[in-house]
């Protein structure tokens, strides 16, 4: 026992009073000892918790927090942060959030404070916060410690430890719900570091691999097809000694570096590449990710969700607090008007949302817009992949509405109903995935788009046969793919602050990206 310890008060690491900061790094390295320090105290207990010892009282570690105070709603913008819709906060006030896995963050956590600093004018505050880390959330990635305890053992742990706690968790402040009470700081952030903590043990199992392997820039698919030609470029890319990638991660956080890469070349994957190569799952996860690895994050990760609008939401619920510059759906759908053809390509610049998953969190009076950056950036992806132009590119890509329904088997159901709406809202194909990922990404403020390809035309008589199907997949997967890695290559080339679109912020918005 601590000496001097109150067994009535929580088992606390030594305290670190708040501080000032005016660097960004500075501040950045007042996080990582203040969640370092945290989390060694908890994993020391854990471990003496494991051997069966009697620990002093309750064992509690806080997240750190970053504040910020303003006292005017002016704000002086530099010249390189205009046109930035993050980084400044809505008003005079004071404003702050929890923070969680500076290693993981460690970018994006500098540049939310080099702009808030610059923007404001201000000292940001960082300490240590009143928000317990739960001891859940504290094991490393392959640490599996509570398995060895007996189940009276696991019992006890509530007693001792910070558990997950949902009311620290929900997402009032993305959904534009959350009022701060009297005397309550506003929110800097989108998440708090327990919702974020949540989202990343929830990646791991539901994709396979570590968040930290995640990229920028996201495709998700509803067909294994993609993935297996994904794999293909992936590798392919890896045996280029010129390739902008450094690496190709599949599940299990299987590793293959780049032909020729230096040990210990990469400065932000040094020790991962370098170290476990990983081993293949013995079945693949729900939903297994693969990611082809730049140096700076800006690669593209590709997840095949499965079917379902219930898949979509829950991988993009968790995507979302990696903070990525954009998603994509790339995936079938089927064709609705009787001048499509099997394999035509399907821009969606709107959405009819029939998921029901949404519904609670993004009401469907919200309209969805289309984001002109990326529009321009598939359309043009479409014409560079497959040389045409014009009124001949028109003939094989079709830009319009997808409607998106959570009942697989609508063309089914009596008395033409799904097909009356559909056609009232000028929908031109039809999925069960995009309209949720879009609606997602609206509500996340994370950039997103849909390109598909017409894989049957129900309404029309022209179904999914074996013969066909296989034709079709040959002819187009690799195509479609190759469109949408060539949209991420313009959207990289053009750079990720004009991605971050004023349309997808509110006018009392939050000051993280």
């Amino acid at each position: 026992m601590r000496a001097g310890h109150n067994p009535a008060m929580p088992y606390m690491p030594a305290f670190i009073a708040p501080a000032r900061f005016s660097d960004a790094a500075a501040a950045l390295d007042q996080v990582r000892s203040i969640y370092n320090g945290g989390l060694q105290h908890l994993r020391d207990a854990m471990l003496r918790f494991v051997a069966g010892e009697s620990l002093p009282g309750r064992v509690r570690a806080c997240y750190p927090f970053v504040r910020v105070h303003t006292h005017t709603v002016s704000r002086l913008t530099p010249p390189a942060n205009a046109g930035l819709s993050y980084g400044f906060v809505a008003g005079p006030g004071r404003y702050e959030t929890t923070l969680t896995r500076p290693d993981l963050f460690s970018r994006y956590y500098q540049e939310q404070f080099r702009l808030l600093l610059e923007n404001h004018q201000v000292e940001i505050e960082v300490g240590t916060s009143t928000q317990p880390i739960p001891i859940h959330f504290s094991f490393a990635e392959n640490d599996h410690i509570e398995g060895t305890m007996s189940v009276e053992r696991r019992a006890l742990m509530r007693d001792v430890f910070d558990l997950p706690d949902l009311a620290a968790m929900d997402d009032g402040i993305a959904n534009g719900t959350f009022v701060a009470q009297p005397g309550e700081a506003m929110p800097l952030s989108l998440f708090t570091a327990a919702r974020v903590d949540y989202s990343l043990h929830r990646l791991r199992h539901y994709t396979g691999t570590a968040p930290e392997w995640f990229q920028n820039f996201v495709l998700f698919t509803n067909y294994q097809f993609y993935i297996d030609e994904f794999v293909r470029l992936g590798r392919e890319a890896m045996a280029d000694e010129n390739s902008g990638y450094v690496a190709f991660i599949e599940p299990g956080n299987v590793i293959t570096r780049r032909r020729g890469l230096p040990a210990g070349s990469s400065e932000n994957f040094g020790d991962a590449l370098n170290g476990t190569q990983g081993t293949p799952p013995p079945r693949l996860p729900q939903m297994p990710a693969y990611h082809l690895v730049r140096e700076d994050r800006t690669g593209i990760t590709m997840v095949n969700i499965g079917v379902g609008p219930a898949n979509a939401k829950t991988i993009t619920d968790h995507v979302a607090v990696l903070r990525p510059h954009a998603w994509m759906m790339l995936g079938h759908c089927a064709g609705l008007r009787q001048g499509q053809q099997l394999g035509d390509y399907v821009l969606a610049h709107a959405y009819v949302r029939e998921d029901h998953v949404l519904d609670e969190e993004l009401p469907l009076w919200v309209p969805i817009p289309a984001l002109s950056e990326i529009q321009l950036a598939l359309e043009q992806a479409v014409a560079d992949v497959t040389g045409m132009q014009g009124s001949q590119l028109k003939k094989i890509m079709r830009t319009g509405t997808v409607a998106s329904t959570d009942n697989r088997n609508w063309e089914l159901l009596p008395g033409n109903q799904p097909q009356r709406r559909f056609s009232q809202s000028r929908a031109v194909a039809l999925d069960m995935e995009s309209a949720t990922i879009a609606a997602n990404g609206f509500r996340f403020r994370v950039p997103y788009g849909t390109l598909l390809c017409v894989s049957d035309k129900p309404l029309h008589g022209e179904i999914k046969l074996p013969g066909m199907a296989n034709h079709f997949y040959r002819e187009r997967v690799e195509q479609h793919l190759r469109i949408g890695m060539a949209a991420i290559e313009i959207l990289r080339s053009e750079g990720s602050t004009r991605l971050h679109s004023r349309k997808l912020r509110s006018f009392a918005e939050v000051a993280f990206q």
